[in-house]
């Protein structure tokens, strides 16, 4: 298998969905800026679309890919994946059931500063009530996801949340043509998106499973080791979605914060999909069965390369958006509702989190490595230090620096991770860097500097003020970001700062 193929195509297609996801948020932006409806509606679309993030991206994978890989081997993976959708959509249907019973209580624990607002508290749960079916959807669509990306079909399991984009920048256009209610024409899209993406993706994957529904749940062994991974598994994979939710709850007590933290992680979740999510989707499987047929030379080879690669990747992302972060925000936002202290307001938070952009990738890849095995639990101890570091940074510094200190948190509770990551894959022998990731590494580094001179020395040649045009605004900041990108990789080529031919699995012994 060509990984690099992989984690492009992958990558594209996850990429092409942020960028829609930014399309739709130019939208929002424009028509309900940072204001008390848009908080809401962040509000009731961040729980479930947290849920979609957890299972889509990384932890549904991590527990269901090892042990679905090694029983697919053997050819007795059926059962095991019929007993694990079964019981999916008995508890979940059961869960959505009680959240919709008590969605004002759900709100008040997510958002508890809303409770001093009436009316954005109970538009808050009125539009949850609508989308909180997204749940059932997204996460049976995971399942299907996975099982293609066993089989190494990584394209479509990619592709679905595109629909999703695609609804929720109709149905805008629609309510703002019509002069309806905006809000809840966006809840009900969301909702019917993850209907049309669960229908896709049963259609696609039903020549490699088809479920057949049985009301007696009985576990094997295997569906109960799967079950006591899975837990820890979300949890782990999902913590930079679990740092932002908390960040939510926090943020709910500063006006417009919730909206300001938004808009900002929808800029650097663009360069994730590729630096984090798709490498570490996309590794998985390979790792997995490597280490299953304990071929260690093989195991350690990939861990070092998608190191590499994510760093690769995501060191001229970091590096733009700490000197760019205001002009991103102001060309990609600041029209309409969406003033100029909306836009100085977000760019701060997305400054901050852009340190944290090569960690927030690794921290995808380095747990992977841990799950490739079958291990859970360590990752998981390691996202629950991570989250009681992000909680206690985020409320210590929230009265001197507000919502900043969320995104503060965020970056240096992931950072911290990293560290221990890396520090424990030692100490065990699961991981030793070799000596051509140690060159490459050096020369990524001088190559980023280089690239930071040339944007240093450009930023002044080009305004990005608020009252600019479009037009002007996109031209510079697309001269900004093509002429950096190019003079980066182009250094990259010269330097040898990476190769294409390690990420072909069967060039391992030649690379040697």
């Amino acid at each position: 298998m060509n990984i690099l193929s992989s984690v492009s195509s992958f990558g594209f297609l996850t990429l092409l969905s942020r960028i829609l996801g930014y399309l739709r948020d130019i939208l929002i932006a424009t028509f309900l800026g940072t204001g008390p409806i848009a908080d809401a509606f962040f509000v009731a679309f961040r729980l479930p679309n947290t849920f979609r993030r957890l299972f889509a991206e990384g932890s549904f994978n991590s527990a269901f890919v090892p042990l679905y890989s090694k029983l697919d081997i053997q050819n007795s993976a059926f059962d095991f994946a019929n007993s694990v959708f079964n019981f999916l959509v008995f508890a979940l249907l059961i869960l959505i059931c009680i959240a919709e019973i008590f969605m004002g209580g759900v709100i008040y624990l997510i958002s508890p500063g809303f409770s001093g607002d009436k009316a954005k508290y109970e538009l808050a749960v009125s539009l949850s009530r609508i989308i909180f079916p997204f749940l059932l959807f997204v996460s049976l669509s995971s399942f299907y996801s996975a099982i293609l990306n066993t089989k190494g079909k990584f394209a479509v399991a990619a592709a679905t949340p595109i629909v999703l984009n695609l609804m929720l920048i109709g149905s805008i256009l629609f309510a703002t043509f019509f002069d309806k209610q905006l809000v809840f024409y966006m809840a009900w899209a969301v909702s019917i998106a993850g209907l049309v993406q669960l229908l896709f993706l049963i259609i696609y994957t039903k020549k490699y499973f088809k479920p057949v529904l049985k009301f007696n749940l009985k576990f094997s062994l295997e569906t109960r080791h799967f079950f006591k991974k899975l837990l820890p598994s979300i949890f782990s994979s999902g913590v930079m979605q679990i740092n932002i939710l908390i960040g939510t709850v926090i943020a709910s007590f500063q006006a417009s914060a919730v909206s300001y933290l938004y808009y900002a992680d929808r800029i650097y979740q663009l360069p994730l999909a590729i630096t984090g999510i798709a490498i570490g989707t996309v590794i998985l499987p390979s790792l997995s069965k490597e280490i299953f047929q304990k071929n260690d030379g093989r195991s350690f080879f990939l861990q070092n390369r998608s190191i590499e690669l994510s760093l690769f990747l995501s060191a001229p992302a970091t590096i733009g958006i700490i000197m760019i972060a205001d002009p991103i925000i102001s060309t990609l936002f600041g029209y309409g509702s969406f003033d100029e202290k909306s836009v100085i307001q977000t760019s701060k938070a997305l400054y901050v989190f852009g340190f944290g952009l090569p960690a927030f990738s690794l921290l995808k890849i380095y747990s992977n490595f841990y799950f490739a095995r079958g291990d859970t639990k360590f990752p998981f101890y390691v996202s629950v230090f991570i989250v009681l570091i992000n909680i206690a940074i985020s409320l210590i510094f929230f009265s001197l620096l507000g919502f900043i200190s969320i995104a503060l948190g965020t970056t240096l509770s992931c950072w911290l991770g990293v560290l221990v990551y890396q520090f424990y894959l030692s100490k065990n022998n699961l991981h030793e860097f070799d000596i051509v990731f140690k060159i490459r590494v050096l020369k990524i580094i001088i190559c980023s500097i280089i690239m930071s001179l040339f944007i240093y020395f450009l930023m002044p040649q080009l305004d990005f003020s608020i009252n600019d045009n479009l037009s002007k605004k996109i031209a510079n900041l697309l001269i900004i970001v093509a002429s950096s990108s190019l003079i980066y990789f182009v250094l990259s080529i010269i330097f040898k700062s990476f190769s294409i031919k390690d990420f072909k699995v069967k060039s391992y012994e030649s690379s040697k």
